[in-house]
């Protein structure tokens, strides 16, 4: 047993530098003979315990953040979970997403694995790969929490866009750099946020998908009584229709049903259109 003299001072610094409640603080310290590194390391260790213990549990609220680097061409979005809507909306959770989403755009890694193994300002005085910072946080929130998605967008202007409460993220790419990029941009993220479009064209959509939709097309033009003849005329149509509602740049651009976005970006610059773009929804 201890015998230094742990002061409520002394257990209020190391809360302030780690989080952790005031018991679990003072029990570190009294543990630890009153040496900070060694209480952070023992609340550390404690935190892994917590988080091997909430393994089986549902974490399915959190964050979704948006990125892009200085130069914007390229963006990142991560989703952060936990487990329950409270934390969700905490300021340290957010602002601990914030951080991995910083880190992903500057240490480009090339999936979750490698992110997890980048590095973050945890303390002030020490920074920590994410994956020991994601058990740090557990133990001192009591959540299960982690990383579900890392995606990333490149192209010569790339512009990130959160939608509502950190619920729903974009990243869209175009294929130019000019003038009103950013703004067009945007409205093309946030039509991709509202209409949820399954690729950029016709041309992006898997066969599987097309054949499906063919077939139930045809399905439904066989159950009004239409002539066999006439069954793969009018379901090329109702593709047709699906490449409409489902495809981006085909898509009716919802600020202007005059055009659809393809057009809406021609008119911006001559031939500038989507190079890719990625969507993530919270829990999705």
């Amino acid at each position: 047993m201890s015998t230094v003299q742990i002061s409520a001072a002394d257990v209020n610094k190391l809360r302030q530098q780690t989080g952790a409640g005031m018991m679990d603080c003072k029990k570190a310290l009294t543990e630890t003979n009153g040496d900070f590194e060694a209480a952070i390391d023992f609340l550390r260790k404690k935190g892994a315990k917590v988080a091997a213990s909430r393994q089986d549990r549902e974490s399915n609220e959190g964050v979704v953040i948006a990125r892009t680097s200085a130069d914007g061409k390229r963006g990142v979005i991560i989703e952060l979970n936990c487990e329950t809507d409270f934390v969700a909306k905490n300021a340290d959770f957010i602002a601990f997403g914030n951080a991995i989403a910083n880190a992903a755009v500057e240490g480009n890694p090339k999936n979750i694995e490698e992110l997890y193994a980048l590095q973050v300002n945890l303390l002030e005085s020490e920074r920590l790969s994410i994956a020991d910072a994601v058990v740090d946080r557990t133990g001192k929130i009591g959540e299960k929490i982690g990383v579900s998605k890392y995606e990333v967008v490149e192209g010569e202007k790339v512009i990130a866009y959160i939608h509502g409460n950190f619920r729903l993220a974009v990243l869209v790419g175009l294929s130019a750099n000019v003038a009103g990029a950013d703004e067009a941009g945007k409205d093309v993220a946030m039509q991709i946020a509202a209409m949820n479009p399954i690729a950029i064209d016709k041309t992006g959509v898997d066969a599987t998908t097309i054949e499906r939709e063919l077939e139930i097309a045809k399905d439904q033009i066989r159950a009004e009584g239409k002539p066999e003849e006439m069954v793969e005329k009018i379901a090329a149509g109702k593709l047709n229709k699906f490449y409409k509602d489902s495809t981006l740049l085909n898509q009716e651009f919802v600020k202007d049903s005059s055009k659809n976005v393809a057009q809406f970006l021609d008119s911006i610059e001559k031939g500038l259109t989507v190079t890719a773009f990625k969507r993530v929804a919270l829990g999705a």
